[in-house]
């Protein structure tokens, strides 16, 4: 009988303990063209796929997405129906599930709903769970300047330990037990510590206190086969992007922090916000154990620059003023203007500078757009428009140089929903060699 998607991760987990440059690379997007690539490429590879939802994107409420999990299973599993991707080398994982959305919230009625979310979570069958309480309640005392006290983030993390696996015991017991991952990534208010420009690393002492105090909270509550199945701790490499800029991971200054994981049994690191780093980087922080990286903004991004470069061919071939233009892009920055709570608050600067940003910016804010009606009818008519005038290979040379080649090859399509596809399948690529995912 095949592995599940869970002790495939466990086995990869395991293999990077013992000095095997692996890792996984886990998709943090709802876009259904995202996730389809990424589908495409784990086909190819022969691979598992990890897919995460947020604890803002999906939660028992809905989310941003207007998903509940249990909606967002179905979700997944339809697209990897379409895709003809075995639902069994599927892995769901929630994302920083704790009071993240409920910070407003007394301690009491933030943790109240975050049981319910990791209830939720585990009984629609995501198995790698990510406990994260490391963030200030309404009520909460203490210089919120510095992060929450390690001892008042265990006791909430074990509380929503114990929901978790009540809930796996009560409703999952035909499939594996969850895994966990504890720790965060997160600033502290002020954003990231800086250093020279550079976003420092986690300091070692600091990780290690966390999986100290976390483990102790644990066994003191009877915990102990759960916390066997703590597999990650989330800590800051020194990884990070802004608008138009790139920290990117300089293993040097993250070396204490990476021998210190191999001390510990049955735990690597999970990265964050990996997005935009070379492929040397990435495999880099593979081989220093970091070996869950987290990437969102990137493949969406990559999926909006696919959309204008098919927007620019439309326009080369039915000519600027040309009355059945899509014109995508213009219908983006109506519907970001008309609807800015998305963006507003992330982008500064003057009106220039925030136009550009609404398009460009590696935060990638444009990300939560894509599903309005307007913005699919202009990509629909987009993709109509390059369907009947099928693209000239000289004008995808010049757009998508990329995709040309592939289309010379045979491997790909002139179809724009192909094109999409294997331009965002550039990004997953990358994690997927930085990873060793692909079968020999």
């Amino acid at each position: 009988m095949s592995k599940c998607a869970r002790d495939i991760f466990l086995d990869i987990m395991a293999a990077n303990r013992e000095g095997a440059a692996k890792g996984v690379y886990s998709v943090c997007s709802a876009n259904a063209d995202v996730l389809e690539a990424c589908f495409k490429q784990a086909n190819d590879d022969g691979s598992i796929l990890l897919i995460e939802s947020t604890s803002n994107q999906v939660d028992q409420f809905g989310g941003y997405t207007g998903m509940k999990p249990a909606g967002f299973v179905l979700y997944v599993h339809s697209l990897a129906d379409k895709c003809g991707f075995p639902k069994e080398k599927i892995l769901l994982g929630g994302d920083h599930l704790g009071p993240n959305v409920w910070q407003k919230l007394s301690a009491a009625d933030a943790m109240r709903n975050s049981k319910v979310l990791v209830e939720e979570y585990v009984k629609a069958g995501y198995q790698k769970i990510h406990l994260d309480t490391s963030m200030f309640c309404a009520d909460d005392v203490g210089d919120r300047t510095k992060p929450l006290p390690n001892e008042v983030v265990a006791a909430r993390t074990v509380e929503l330990c114990k929901v978790a696996e009540e809930t796996w015991r009560k409703y999952c017991q035909g499939s594996p037990e969850p895994v966990y991952i504890i720790g965060t990534e997160v600033p502290i208010p002020g954003g990231a510590q800086e250093e020279e420009g550079e976003v420092c690393p986690t300091a070692p002492e600091d990780a290690a206190s966390t999986i100290t105090v976390t483990k102790e909270h644990f066994l003191k509550e009877g915990l102990s086969d759960a916390w066997s199945r703590v597999t990650g701790v989330v800590v800051q490499p020194g990884v990070e992007f802004g608008d138009d800029r790139v920290f990117n991971y300089q293993r040097e200054k993250a070396k204490g922090l990476s021998r210190l994981i191999t001390g510990y049994d049955n735990l690597v690191f999970e990265a964050h916000s990996t997005d935009y780093q070379a492929e040397s980087g990435l495999k880099a922080l593979v081989e220093d154990h970091f070996c869950i990286l987290k990437v969102g903004p990137w493949l969406t991004f990559a999926y909006r620059e696919a959309l204008f470069s098919l927007e620019a061919m439309e326009v080369e071939i039915l000519g600027e003023g040309h009355p059945d233009l899509s014109k995508l892009k213009d219908t983006l920055e109506k519907v970001m203007v008309g609807e800015p709570k998305y963006w507003e608050k992330y982008y500064q600067g003057n009106e220039q500078q925030r136009f550009f940003k609404r398009k460009y910016s590696f935060s990638d804010r444009s990300r939560y757009y894509w599903p309005f009606d307007e913005l699919n009818s202009a990509k629909n008519k987009l993709y109509g428009n390059l369907r009947k005038n099928s693209i000239p290979l000289s004008l995808l040379s010049q757009f998508m140089p990329i995709q040309f080649y592939q289309v010379c090859d045979g491997v790909v399509s002139v179809d724009p929903a192909d094109l999409v596809h294997s331009y965002i399948r550039v990004v997953a690529g990358i994690y997927s060699r930085a990873s060793a995912l692909a079968e020999k």
